[in-house]
């Protein structure tokens, strides 16, 4: 067993640096559910005028930032077309069913992005039997498509569509700032392109806690009213808000270093017998297959050897890197590859 370690879980992982930790200290704070907290107004003002959208609302959680997107665009009994393969579907305990009583309509696509041509037949016509349409979520960055970036003519495609069926849609961008970062296109032009956006703060941007949904005014205030009835609504929350300005101050362009690492192992991948890249890789996250070998046991010898990694399906395995991960961890990793015996 290596005495280094090199955390490739996740990149939400990371734990806050010294002078993230000194701005949490110094947070001005206030009570949030009284709506007095002045970190957090910052931060919520702050993010909406990013996205280019009239309102924002702080929340714990991804998950509970999709599932606020979904309450307040829906009604109990609608439905949802989005890709089988998001994280709503795989990653978020079937709360929009479970809490918001909505059915998901999954859209089977390879790469995480919604097929086109498929959209038109998802929809279902006004008819007695059939439940209501009225949103569509997106996911961008794609974390089961191997950190893929949503193409902006796809998007603009599915707004597009969405707008001239009358429907909603949701952008899942818990790591939106990996795609601006690796594109150059800004963060208003990715809000014009969604109703309503989900950012974390708590992946690649490095805070403790956190996630933000961004949208107008009216879906806002029915957010904070549902983020009250789901136990969400926090008192001096302005410590933990105050890390996600510093994140933004901070920890956004570095994100290109995370999306050089992982290119640097996806070209390890590449070089290593028995192994092979499942997607290219765009931004932070590496899959990849290892040929004949089972994932779980793949997994516990690389852990043996210090690097820690997710079996995330028969015979795949993901990598994410962030900002706890440097240049020589990918030098240990690629000394380490080959001696890690597969099958």
């Amino acid at each position: 067993m290596s005495d280094r370690v090199v955390d490739l879980r996740s990149d939400t992982v990371t734990r806050p640096s010294d002078d993230m930790r000194r701005a949490m200290a110094g947070a001005e704070v206030g009570d949030d559910v009284l709506g007095d907290d002045p970190t957090v107004q910052i931060l919520e003002e702050r993010m909406a005028v990013l996205l280019g959208k009239e309102a924002a609302l702080y929340v714990p959680s991804g998950t509970m930032a999709n599932l606020l997107g979904i309450l307040t665009q829906t009604s109990p009994g609608d439905e949802i077309i989005l890709d089988r393969n998001c994280h709503i579907i795989n990653y978020e305990a079937g709360g929009a069913s479970v809490i918001g009583g909505v059915q998901l309509y999954p859209l089977d696509s390879p790469d995480g992005f919604l097929p086109e041509e498929m959209l038109e037949g998802a929809v279902r016509p006004d008819n007695i039997h059939h439940t209501n349409t009225t949103l569509v979520t997106v996911e961008n960055t794609q974390n089961r498509g191997g950190g893929r970036i949503y193409p902006i003519e796809r998007l603009g495609a599915v707004k597009r569509f969405a707008a001239d069926h009358g429907l909603r849609l949701h952008m899942d961008g818990a790591r939106l700032a990996n795609a601006v970062v690796a594109t150059g296109i800004t963060f208003e032009k990715y809000g014009s392109l969604a109703d309503s956006i989900n950012i974390c703060f708590s992946k690649g941007l490095g805070t403790p806690v956190g996630s933000i949904l961004i949208s107008d005014a009216g879906t806002i205030r029915k957010a904070r009213d549902w983020r009250k009835r789901l136990g969400g609504a926090m008192r001096q929350v302005g410590i933990l808000a105050a890390a996600c300005l510093y994140a933004l101050d901070n920890n956004i362009e570095r994100l290109a270093d995370d999306h050089v690492r992982a290119a640097r192992i996806g070209r390890i991948v590449e070089e290593t017998p028995g192994m092979e890249l499942v997607f290219p890789v765009d931004t932070n996250i590496v899959i990849f297959s290892i040929v004949g070998a089972d994932s779980v046991e793949f997994v516990s010898k690389l852990a043996d050897n210090g690097i820690l990694a997710l079996a995330i399906g028969p015979g795949r395995v993901r990598m994410v890197t962030h900002l706890d991960i440097t240049d020589e961890d990918i030098d240990f990793l690629e000394e380490a590859f080959p001696g890690i015996a597969i099958g």
